[in-house]
């Protein structure tokens, strides 16, 4: 099935930037959907940016949305999300997500179907 691992995540100053990387192994992911999900405490897991098999199109949640940059890297089996002008109400773990649906836009948990561990951000005030 493969196998994601998240990396990056840390403290940071709220308007400080983050870059958070995801480590595809066991198999080659770039005919796949990748995502990122975030689960903040006492919340569930939501939707952040998708970006299709090619690297051409993206898709974002409002909240993040024009903050936050996916992008990938299929040699290298990467994807990556650069968070700038980092908030607050950022705070989670995130999560990297693959799913062989082509649409961009599904922002559902249940249709990825391998996930990865997570790695937290924390965002001071």
């Amino acid at each position: 099935q493969g196998k994601l691992v998240e990396s990056g995540g840390g403290l940071v100053q709220a308007g400080g930037s983050l870059r958070l990387s995801c480590a595809a192994s066991g198999r080659t992911f770039s005919g796949y959907t990748m995502g990122w999900f975030r689960q903040a405490p006492g919340k569930e897991r939501e939707f952040v940016a998708t970006i299709d098999w090619r690297g051409k199109s993206t898709y974002y949640s409002d909240s993040v949305k024009g903050r936050f940059t996916i992008s990938r890297d299929n040699a290298k089996n990467m994807v990556y999300l650069q968070m700038n002008n980092l908030k607050f109400e950022d705070t989670a773990v995130y999560y990297c997500a693959a799913t062989t649906s082509g649409l961009i836009t599904i922002t559902a948990t249940s249709h990825f179907e391998v996930w990865g561990q997570g790695t937290l951000v924390t965002v001071s005030s």
